[in-house]
């Protein structure tokens, strides 16, 4: 039997608001909730609430064949929380299937991995506690952010304890191979590592609604005899962001309608089915080993890192968030470390890229008249965010002086404070005697 593995992404970021240089100091809220709310609720309901209905009806429809598997970031999951409760509900609901399965990820959908051992391992227990507390799986398979993989980060991942991890397939990697058979880490062949077929995944998540694509249009039928035509293939990798499915594909293209009649026409063939991540690593065997000593991605034509760190802004603002990582490790307060996950969002970093900055992809929607713009706006956070850093793990011996001035400072000005509101409310007293003699 030959597999469909379905993975979808499910992220969205939260957002800054225009932080100015002289808030730096003086305010301490970075976020705009107004856009991070109406986003989600957006989303939501051209989205998360029909595509997962859909997909409920779907799983109950072919008792138990349809499979499917979700890699949700932690940012989103608090924005379900906050704005949209009924989403993480209908998430829940399809995790009581036993027919999705939910990927481990990064918390905060960073770049961590790229940096900091310790640090990208913390970050995937903060997030595979919370898919717990939420979906009661403990993950098995692995989806590094922007499916972000080397060979160095996929014996990481298997030091972990996953059996397999995503990633991109791309022709530069795999040259006359096919991303339609399950393969293994260089380093560490206990780890599985399933390639997207970036061909037939983007035929679904950016061509299908393109009237002068010459495969328009596209439908459920014709997708699986592209599927068919090589009996030799063994797994086929889709993997695509969720939003694609009513959100940068909307309902009126047909996309729901795709979804919907595509089981059936898999269900057709005898030899065609679905799987999630964690079954294609129990019932294939891998082909043969798969050599990434650089790191690749799922972006762009280069399937690189560029998108996120292909210019010098995006270096210096990379850069100057990691070298706070080892006084980080010494913070206790919760604030400061929310705050912390927030700023590593690899979406801050793509805000500031050059390389396309005429039109947005489709996968992120950038809130910045410029990538200069967003550079000098995340460039404020940050430098806020390093002055309350300092007041609780100060740098050096002079910044431990000033955050010791700092402290008696706002002790005095505490005292100020309650005097000044004794002497008011004696006052009030005095006045109300007075008047009453």
């Amino acid at each position: 039997m030959r597999a469909i593995c379905f993975n979808f992404r499910v992220h969205q970021p939260f957002r800054y608001r225009r932080y100015r240089f002289f808030d730096i100091g003086n305010d301490h809220y970075y976020y705009d909730d107004y856009s991070n709310e109406t986003i989600l609720r957006k989303v939501a309901d051209r989205c998360y609430l029909p595509v997962n209905k859909l997909m409920l009806g779907l799983i109950k429809k072919y008792k138990g064949k349809f499979k499917i598997s979700f890699s949700i970031t932690g940012t989103v999951l608090e924005q379900f929380e906050l704005y949209a409760p009924e989403v993480l509900e209908s998430f829940q609901a399809l995790a009581k299937t036993g027919q999705v399965e939910f990927l481990s990820e990064t918390y905060s959908h960073s770049l961590v991995s790229l940096k900091n051992r310790d640090a990208f391992e913390a970050q995937i227990k903060k997030h595979d506690d919370l898919i717990e507390k939420f979906f009661g799986q403990k993950p098995k398979v692995f989806r590094n952010t922007e499916m972000i993989y080397s060979d160095e980060i996929g014996a990481v991942i298997a030091d972990l304890g996953f059996k397999a991890m995503l990633t991109e397939g791309p022709k530069h990697v795999l040259g006359w191979k096919s991303p339609n058979f399950l393969y293994c880490n260089v380093i560490n062949p206990r780890l599985k590592v399933l390639m997207r077929n970036f061909k037939l995944s983007d035929d679904i998540g950016f061509r299908f609604s393109n009237e002068a694509w010459n495969e328009y249009p596209l439908t459920a039928g014709k997708f699986v005899n592209w599927i068919c035509d090589d009996e030799k293939d063994e797994i086929f990798n889709l993997f695509l962001d969720y939003e694609s499915l009513g959100e940068h594909q909307s309902e009126e293209t047909g996309i729901l309608d795709f979804m919907k009649d595509l089981p059936a026409q898999v269900f057709k063939k005898k030899n065609l089915k679905f799987a999630t991540p964690t079954e294609i690593t129990e019932e294939y065997q891998p082909i043969s080993a798969v050599s990434v000593p650089y790191n690749i991605s799922w972006a762009d034509e280069e399937r690189d890192l560029t998108a996120w760190l292909g210019n010098e802004m995006q270096h210096e603002a990379f850069d100057n968030l990691y070298e706070l990582q080892d006084r980080i490790a010494q913070v206790q307060d919760e604030a400061l470390l929310k705050d912390w996950n927030f700023l590593q969002v690899s979406d801050h970093f793509y805000y500031m890229s050059t390389k396309f900055f005429a039109g947005n992809n489709g996968r992120n929607i950038n809130p910045f008249e410029s990538p200069y713009e967003a550079f000098i706006n995340y460039m404020n956070v940050l430098s806020d965010f390093k002055l309350r850093l300092n007041s609780i793990v100060p740098k050096n011996k002079v910044d431990q002086e000033l955050s010791a001035l700092q402290r008696i400072i706002d002790s005095k000005e505490e005292k100020i404070k309650k005097y000044e509101a004794e002497l008011k409310k004696l006052k009030v007293t005095k006045r109300t005697k007075k008047a009453k003699t």
